[in-house]
């Protein structure tokens, strides 16, 4: 659009080089004039028709040389991609076995945490009840070492008793 205006003002400043230097006379009968003036109108067009022609046709050229460049780049790209594609193939052949090997592992991790997390809980509640078990039978101990204290005593009182009433019955004899 701004080579068009730029051709518009050239044609315009030729038209006013022409009138300045005076090929284009008012002077002269209007019939005169008005040929002249179209006969100007003419050439400026003529000339504009030939800028807008060299225009397009050097438009022309630069899209097609802008499509070669594309093609070329293109070309490149797809040799650039192909050459990363070797290169990593290069780096590490047995890539593909060590990254099915790395996702293995790592479900195998998210399996392991649930699990530990339960045994670590399994582990307290364990120890819990060991703690608790130890507790009662440490109580049960109290209480049997108790029961055979109240036992040898009784049976002492009832051997008192006994040796007494045997005593009394033999003084009764």
């Amino acid at each position: 659009m701004s080579i068009q205006k730029q051709t518009l003002e050239q044609q315009e400043s030729q038209m006013m080089h022409l009138k300045n230097s005076g090929l284009i006379n008012y002077t002269a009968s209007p019939l005169l004039n008005d040929e002249k003036e179209e006969e100007m109108t003419r050439s400026a067009l003529a000339a504009f028709h030939a800028k807008e022609e060299e225009i397009e046709r050097k438009k022309t050229e630069i899209r097609e040389k802008v499509q070669a460049q594309l093609g070329r780049v293109e070309e490149e790209t797809k040799k650039l991609a192909e050459i990363r594609e070797e290169l990593e193939a290069l780096t590490d052949p047995m890539r593909k076995e060590v990254s099915l090997i790395r996702k293995k592992i790592d479900l195998i991790n998210r399996d392991l945490r649930p699990l530990g997390l339960s045994c670590q809980k399994k582990e307290r509640e364990y120890k819990e009840a060991l703690e608790a078990f130890n507790e009662k039978n440490r109580e049960k101990a109290q209480l049997i070492t108790k029961l055979m204290e109240l036992v040898s005593e009784s049976e002492k009182l009832r051997m008192k008793k006994l040796e007494e009433l045997c005593k009394n019955m033999e003084s009764l004899y």
